[in-house]
């Protein structure tokens, strides 16, 4: 409960966790990378399948080259349709182009530099051919951009984060560094899906080879960039001088050969415990589901480094695009991400003097109301917006928002003169922010969650996921608060019923509701026929249970209500 431990695995609990969760992936479950390889070549996607065309969700457009859903044809056609967005949009700076590790990120590269070079694109590529983090990306544009007002730079990261090693995916981000935002994202999904429909007439590209050796394509020195300024957001100095003792497990991901520039740089005390980059992901922990995934929150893909937490004074990990992180304590083990970002939070807005007196919180509707309380016991506005990183990008960006996170440990924060650092989420600047709070308070972020739940009370966080066609789902994504019929929610009075976010007005997907010591919030799942319900309880554990039965009850009752007028489907 809370602090006591990982909610995951309790969430998990309602689900059926598969009989290797935890433990080495046998041979048998690793992807077949040649075969990979050849269907992304080979296979091409089928416009007239709705799940074969472009598809940009809160982090890009995903897939697999198995399932047709992430091949050749959908990136030169997601290419094409960003060198016309760049041209209607007067983008004509340069193009930071960066790739993670997974299998299918290298042959995506190739085919997202022929079209690039073909339609005269500036693309700055990796100097070695060196991965790229998807933060470093977003410090590269903002890098570039500052000061400037024309020939602006923007950026591609060829990435689908921490999903299985099959998997491939493609992210744009515009001249702001951060995630583009739907507007943008509509616009190069439905031109991309044009393309495929006419069997990809209209895209430009030219081979390879002649790609990388036109002048529109540079080296350019990311690594270097971006270690050589991260004692302006973290106080390198504090770590070193306290000679905190850090573990950390890239892996496998697009940070593997930043890590030990970093410690050589700022003289810091830090292992790389896992410096392997292996496409099948060999060497992690099966997930829940009995899948390889490279998910730092997850206690079962964290199985091996959390065994190492009692060698260090403090463990991390990040995932394959190092924008999420994972803290392992010696007091705890792995902290639950909502509960790190309330150490966070604690920490920042009382150790950066620097930082504006009105620079808010951003949280998400599904993150945990402890970031409320300890923001209201600093004197902070909170900033509540809708799942996705693109709500915080212009807060991060003109400094008015101090800090943004996301309940699936993905978080970015300000500088510590309060200007900007990244507009994108970035695991590396919090896994290193876990040792300058143990060198400057003297004691690991687990003992500190500990000291917030005395302080504010002790949360229990649930999610879980119901089955919902894709007409429930269009329910739930537009339900209102008039119908919800219920007045109290697991025994106490709903004091609030939301679909719409407090911070910025945005629509959230669903619904929230809220108790004096509860809520509940649930929105469809961009990707899957179910819909999510977070929910947490400052009461306990059996409080919880009561609060997502009840959630179910709400939800279905609710779609129930809204049914008729959509022509009169089924309940979920």
């Amino acid at each position: 409960m809370g602090c006591q431990g990982n909610e995951e695995d309790r969430s998990r609990a309602q689900m059926k966790v598969n009989p290797l969760a935890g433990k080495p992936a046998p041979s048998a479950m690793l992807a077949n990378i040649p075969k990979l390889v050849k269907a992304y070549y080979t296979d091409m996607p089928d416009f007239s399948v709705p799940t074969q065309r472009v598809a940009f969700g809160t982090s890009g457009h995903r897939g697999s080259s198995f399932e047709k859903t992430f091949n050749e044809g959908h990136v030169l056609a997601i290419g094409q349709a960003i060198c016309l967005y760049r041209k209607q949009q007067g983008i004509d700076g340069p193009l930071f182009l960066g790739i993670d590790t997974h299998a299918l990120s290298v042959p995506a590269f190739a085919s997202a530099l022929e079209v690039l070079a073909a339609n005269g694109v500036e693309v700055m590529l990796a100097e070695n051919d060196e991965y790229t983090p998807t933060p470093v990306i977003s410090h590269a544009i903002l890098a570039y951009n500052r000061g400037r007002d024309k020939g602006l730079a923007d950026g591609i990261v060829i990435t689908p984060s921490h999903n299985p090693p099959d998997n491939g995916g493609f992210k744009y981000n515009p001249p702001n560094g951060g995630p583009a935002d739907t507007g943008v994202t509509g616009w190069i999904e439905a031109k991309a899906n044009e393309f495929l429909k006419d069997g990809l007439q209209g895209v430009k590209r030219m081979p390879f080879e002649k790609a990388l050796r036109a002048a529109t394509t540079h080296r350019h020195d990311y690594l270097n960039a971006y270690v050589s300024d991260l004692d302006k957001v973290i106080d390198m100095e504090a770590i070193r001088g306290a000679n905190i003792s850090m573990g950390v497990d890239p892996l496998g991901g697009a940070g593997i050969h930043y890590w030990s520039p970093i410690a050589e740089r700022y003289g810091l005390n830090l292992t790389v415990v896992n410096e392997v980059v292996d496409p099948t992901f060999r060497f992690m922990t099966v997930d829940w589901d009995g899948r390889i995934r490279m998910d730092p929150s997850s206690s079962y893909a964290m199985r091996n480094l959390i065994g190492l937490k009692d060698r260090f004074d403090i463990a991390f990990a990040c995932d394959t695009d190092h924008d999420r992180h994972g803290i392992v304590t010696r007091s705890m083990g792995l902290l639950p991400p909502n509960h790190y970002l309330s150490v966070v939070i604690h920490y920042l807005f009382q150790h950066r003097p620097k930082w504006r007196a009105e620079a808010a919180v951003g949280k998400t509707v599904v993150s945990s109301q402890m970031i409320d309380r300890v923001t209201a016991k600093l004197g902070r506005k909170l900033y509540e917006v809708p799942v996705g990183f693109k709500w915080f990008v212009d807060g991060l960006l003109d400094g008015s928002l101090g800090f943004g996170g996301e309940e699936s440990a993905g978080a970015s924060f300000l500088r510590l003169d309060g200007a900007v650092w990244t507009t994108d989420k970035d695991g590396i600047v919090p896994a290193l922010l876990s040792a300058e709070i143990i060198a400057c308070m003297g004691r690991d972020p687990g003992e500190i969650c500990r000291e917030l739940t005395r302080e504010f009370g002790e949360p229990a966080y649930d999610r879980v996921e119901a089955p919902a066609t894709p007409a429930q789902k269009e329910m739930l994504s537009k339900l209102s608060p008039k119908q919800v019929r219920s007045t109290d929610l697991a025994g106490e009075k709903i004091q609030a019923i939301l679909s719409h976010a407090p911070g910025n007005g945005a629509p959230i997907g669903g619904l929230k509701v809220i108790t004096e010591s509860g809520w509940f919030a649930a929105r469809p799942s961009g990707t899957e026929n179910i819909y999510k319900i977070y929910a947490e309880s400052f009461r306990g554990q059996d409080h919880l249970r009561r609060v997502v039965d009840a959630a179910q009850a709400i939800v279905d009752d609710a779609v129930a209500v809204a049914m008729p007028q959509a022509g009169g489907a089924h309940e979920p």
